[in-house]
């Protein structure tokens, strides 16, 4: 167990500052074994993907303050402290990708949206929340790997939303990254920007803020597909650790995790995921879940494919418990979501399914946790909170709606949770008292 690092009460703030938060001191969050510690005492958490923070919060097209402060309250008292969060997004040149960027070309930075992610955390630190933070991603549409792999080799990102591309296209080139020595030398100086940087709402030096739970290293990294997949699977492996290594080098203080699905994102292979999670600077593992992405569920076809779909969510979370307790780390549910009932995207729509799913994963998982398990916590997919599908025929986001927790390839309110969705609500609620109560 690494020490664990008391914050010093923040004395003085950078000239031009302003709003300034000064939270009660707290201790980084540490790792004991199988277990999450916060200040000194185990901590359980049920968690949320609000990966567009930074976006609400910045003063650039779509940001919103007050929704951003009207979120975080509403989560807040639901008893929801950990919110998973982008901290890096790259490129103009798609369509269907996060906009504003935080880099829209490559070694710039869009300063308006730096200032979105300070503000963000220091909006989470009055509300006493918890932040992870991811710096990469495998997929499309926050830029990530592709992008960068494009913009040093002159190559266009094979989008898969394209006609002319396919998912495997897509994926062995966005794995190319791992092996790319220049992508991953200007991802890192990208990364020691971000670490290093001083939140001019609080004046503490990102590596030094305890609001930040961990750093992680992309949302979803996979090695690729198929016989390049496996080809890669070396690069990948060693990618891992390395980035690792570098970020414990620029920041002491703060947890590391991967971002990964499991076994879903390594090949079906135990052995690869044991291998990435291995590392010693990784500090727990990771794993995602969707019934419906992965073909185990049908929302139209309900009774017939549901219970063998949730037999199948039981295994595979079973399964990542066992590799925790193989390496003796804790384990998050950082992704995991299912659609509307007969997958629908309006907030009107019912929530029958998602309840009982919810509920089935939160009560499973709440049991490892009172029983010593490794089990620390979840973040569901996704928070939709205060906004709203634009109600267009193709369900896509554009600039100018609101941020509804789904990416913007995706059909908004696909899997968004909403302000509105009092009966999952009560779910969150009842299984955030519950995991806050574990071990104290």
């Amino acid at each position: 167990m690494r020490a664990i690092a008391t914050v010093l009460a923040i004395s003085t703030l950078a000239t031009g500052c302003a709003g300034r938060v000064e939270p009660p001191p707290r201790d980084f969050v540490a790792v004991r074994g199988t277990q999450l510690l916060r200040d000194g005492a185990p901590y359980h958490f049920v968690g949320a993907n609000l990966w567009y923070g930074c976006n609400l919060a910045a003063l650039a097209e779509d940001g919103d303050r007050d929704r951003l402060r009207r979120e975080l309250d509403l989560l807040h008292s639901l008893g929801i402290d950990n919110l998973r969060v982008l901290g890096a997004s790259e490129g103009l040149g798609q369509p269907n990708t996060v906009r504003p960027p935080i880099q829209p070309e490559l070694g710039r930075d869009d300063e308006r949206l730096l200032d979105g992610l300070d503000f963000l955390l220091a909006e989470m630190a009055r509300r006493d929340m918890l932040a992870v933070i991811f710096l990469n991603n495998y997929w499309e549409w926050s830029g990530g790997m592709a992008q960068y792999v494009s913009w040093l080799d002159g190559e266009p990102v094979p989008n898969p939303f394209f006609a002319e591309y396919s998912w495997d296209q897509f994926m062995n080139f966005s794995a190319r990254f791992y092996g790319h020595a220049e992508a991953n030398a200007a991802f890192r100086r990208y990364v020691e920007r971000l670490v290093l940087r001083r939140n001019r709402y609080t004046g503490v030096r990102y590596r030094d803020d305890p609001t930040i739970m961990a750093w992680q290293l992309a949302n979803e990294p996979r090695p690729g597909r198929g016989k390049p997949g496996w080809r890669n699977r070396e690069a990948f492996t060693s990618w891992i650790g390395s980035t690792a290594d570098y970020i414990r080098s620029l920041d002491p203080n703060h947890l590391i995790s991967l971002g990964s699905e499991g076994l879903r994102g390594c090949l079906g292979r135990p052995e690869i995921y044991l291998a990435i999670h291995r590392f010693p600077n990784v500090d727990y593992l990771t794993v995602h879940l969707w019934l419906l992405n992965w073909s185990w569920y049908d929302p139209k076809n309900h009774d017939a494919t549901y219970p063998e779909a949730e037999r199948l969510a039981i295994d595979y979370l079973d399964q990542h418990l066992a590799f925790a307790e193989q390496l003796g780390k804790p384990l998050v549910l950082d992704e995991f979501g299912i659609p509307r009932d007969l997958h629908a995207y309006s907030p009107a729509a019912p929530t029958t399914v998602r309840d009982r799913f919810y509920d089935t994963v939160f009560g499973h998982l709440a049991a490892n946790a009172e029983a010593g398990g490794p089990f620390a916590g979840s973040n569901f997919w996704t928070w939709g909170g205060y906004g709203r599908p634009s109600g267009a025929a193709d369900a896509a986001w554009r600039p100018g709606d609101d941020f509804t927790g789904d990416p913007p390839m995706e059909p908004q309110g696909r899997n968004s949770v909403f302000a509105t969705d009092a009966s999952t609500l009560s779910v969150l609620e009842r299984h955030a008292r519950r995991m806050t109560a574990v071990g104290r």
